[in-house]
């Protein structure tokens, strides 16, 4: 059963502190491990990913055999069932499209001193998407990391996708495709990273490294970061739903459900006004967990981490949301947009009981992607912007250079830093001789 909390209780406060700082997940302390593995990939390079993949993935390979060959590509493709395709295709669609809106615009103006300025926006050069491998990765998130790196422009992007026991999953490949992914690399680990951010005989570095992964995937990013740009450091997944009597609780159920089917530490809560009407989305929740296929797990994560908070009112409601900081977050209220802009803290937003998360985990358009462990407080969902550096410009005309360089002089000798000063100080003798 879930914890329930009720606001107008004396100890509330106590508890939902708790709830917010309760450790979710099993983090071992694999960092030493990583290191010597990423030690291992920057001096020995192929040498080093093709033994970690046997010893960890069961496979043997030579380096021409890292990397999917066209026809290998094509092969598994043409495996995936002609529903599934049209699917992918669809989703891939919405998702081009909606990223597209988010590209930003270059800016250049004269201010009244004369002086040109502005910004431009360039994409990274080359990006590697990381994917969890084996028949358990999913193809939706190589379209959500693949998607807005390419519409961002980025000319090189490279996934590599572990394969245990030489096993493939023809979707991922399919939507690598229809993504417009140009390397497909059969490598996984901690080593795929290292490869990618430093490069092999075989693999070329880049700039960027984006996707999920293990406790080992995730220390290797955080090893890597500096050397290049990563995405994020996610943690398991969550879901908010806050809910008026005016709902169904089976539909509430099976959101609160379709997060924590994903893992044993993801967390499902609910905040409502009605107590009664929470314990009648508790029973539903226990119908639906005779039936799912992943009811251990949804199980597990439901009676570890699942939450039911009654408050007063809504206003009470957005403020405790804006506290959790959800990477999902369902307004199933009569007037979702009103609740929403009092919701200042959320990954993302899903408006009204006819908008279950998963259709943003598919085909809503936005990117799945999202900030999770309340760092929704401070970050945002994958984009765009993640695959673009922004670059100002300046140019100064000797009216401009005579109209604000005193004031650089002045600045620069406040700080002792001489050859700054002379370095305006020149310029601005030469236009007054």
């Amino acid at each position: 059963m879930p914890v329930f909390l009720d606001s107008s209780q004396d100890d509330f406060e106590r508890a939902f502190t708790g709830l917010l700082n309760a450790k979710r997940e099993d983090s071992p302390d694999v960092d030493d491990t990583v290191a010597g593995i990423i030690a291992d990939v920057r001096a020995r390079g192929d040498a080093a990913v093709l033994d970690l993949t046997a010893k960890f993935d069961r496979m043997t390979l030579d380096a021409a055999g890292m990397r999917f060959s066209e026809a290998e590509i094509a092969a598994l493709c043409a495996q995936v069932p002609e529903d599934e395709r049209r699917a992918l295709e669809v989703a891939a669609e919405r998702i081009r499209a909606y990223h597209v809106r988010q590209m930003p615009e270059d800016a250049s103006w004269t201010d009244p001193e004369g002086a040109t300025l502005g910004w431009r926006w360039t994409a990274v050069s080359a990006a590697g998407l990381y994917v969890p491998g084996g028949l358990a990765s999913y193809p939706s998130s190589v379209l959500m990391n693949a998607i807005p790196a390419k519409v961002a422009g980025v000319q090189r992007l490279a996934i590599t996708v572990p394969t245990p026991d030489g096993v493939a999953n023809p979707a991922v490949l399919l939507a690598a495709k229809i993504a417009g992914v140009d390397e497909i690399y059969r490598i996984g680990g901690a080593q795929a990273i290292a490869a990618l951010a430093y490069g092999t005989q075989t693999i070329a570095p880049v700039d960027k490294i984006t996707g999920p992964g293990n406790a080992f995937v995730a220390a290797a990013k955080r090893r890597v970061f500096g050397k290049v740009g990563i995405d994020m450091i996610a943690g398991p997944s969550e879901i908010l739903v806050i809910a008026d009597a005016d709902n169904d609780p089976d539909w509430l159920a099976l959101d609160l459900m379709s997060q924590a089917e994903h893992d044993e530490s993801a967390q499902s809560l609910l905040i409502c006004t009605d107590a009664a009407f929470g314990r009648t989305v508790v029973a539903a929740v226990e119908a639906r967990l005779e039936t799912l296929e992943r009811r251990a797990i949804a199980g597990a994560s439901w009676r570890d981490f699942g939450a039911v908070i009654t408050v007063r009112d809504l206003d009470e409601a957005a403020a405790l949301s804006n506290r959790i900081a959800p990477e999902h977050l369902e307004l199933c209220v009569a007037d979702p947009e009103a609740l929403a802009a009092k919701c200042v803290h959320a990954g993302a937003i899903f408006l009204g009981p006819w908008t279950p998360e998963a259709i943003g985990d598919y085909i809503g358009g936005p990117n799945h992607v999202l900030p999770t462990a309340r760092s929704a407080r401070f970050s945002s969902g994958l984009s765009v912007m993640d695959f673009l550096k922004r670059t100002t410009l300046a140019r100064m005309s000797p009216e401009a250079l005579r109209a604000i360089g005193p004031a650089a002089e002045v600045l620069a000798k406040s700080e002792s830093l001489e050859a700054h000063g002379l370095s305006v100080t020149a310029r601005l003798e030469k236009l007054n001789r």
